[in-house]
């Protein structure tokens, strides 16, 4: 599996890896769309995620990302899948979650925002390296800031979307469930997901380069 710093630009027709996670990803968007709770509500919570994938298939040629990057995104959009299936509110997951975190709310919706800053901050530097050439502190910190920036964007058309096509369900459908709060949190736990993302990344960059130095100097003293 090829990261950020071993991606090359094969075509999609000579990576298979890729294609089998298209392959996947088709056949998991198939299997949620199956008797979804509501079929409306699953197309349009599709809408945002139909995109992104028209985009990351338009953007291959000029942007390949690398396979870790495809299989982040894979993952986080299965998660999505699975909300959309069950309009969020009414996913397994989170009805188990409810006495483990003594709620009466569905949580699954925070599990899948968290996920989306978690999973999408890493590609989302890979991309501010390798096309603006970000370095240093920067390629930590706009990968948060644009997790925020689009969970913000989403918030926002998620509810004049409900508004305009669902007035006398939108609170059903942003999937609020009684909270005032709902879309604030929603933004929170995506940028937590996105602080947690580059930390991770900071420490294994850090610990890769402390093992460099230290091959390097014993190569050297083992040359005295």
């Amino acid at each position: 599996m090829t990261t950020a710093s071993t991606a090359g630009s094969p075509a999609f027709g000579e990576n298979r890896f890729v294609q089998r996670l298209s392959i996947a990803m088709a056949a998991a968007i198939l299997v949620a769309g199956i008797h979804p709770d509501k079929v409306f509500d699953y197309f349009l919570e599709n809408a945002t995620a139909f995109v992104f994938l028209i985009v990351l298939a338009c953007t291959y040629r000029k942007l390949p990302l690398s396979d870790l990057s495809y299989a982040l995104i894979f993952v986080y959009l299965c998660i999505h899948e699975w909300g959309a299936h069950y309009k969020y509110s009414d996913v397994p997951l989170g009805e188990w979650m409810k006495p483990w975190l003594h709620t009466n709310r569905n949580m699954y919706d925070r599990v899948a925002h968290f996920s989306f800053g978690l999973l999408l901050s890493y590609p989302l530097q890979e991309m501010f390296t390798r096309k603006a050439g970000v370095r240093g502190r920067w390629r930590y910190i706009l990968p948060v800031e644009a997790i925020l920036s689009f969970s913000a964007i989403y918030e926002m058309m998620e509810a004049g979307a409900a508004m305009i096509l669902t007035p006398e369900r939108g609170e059903e459908f942003v999937g609020m469930q009684g909270d005032m709060w709902d879309s604030q949190e929603d933004m929170f736990m995506a940028g937590i997901g996105s602080v947690a993302a580059v930390i991770i990344l900071a420490v294994i960059r850090h610990r890769r380069a402390a093992k460099a130095a230290e091959r390097e100097l014993a190569a050297v003293l083992s040359g005295q």
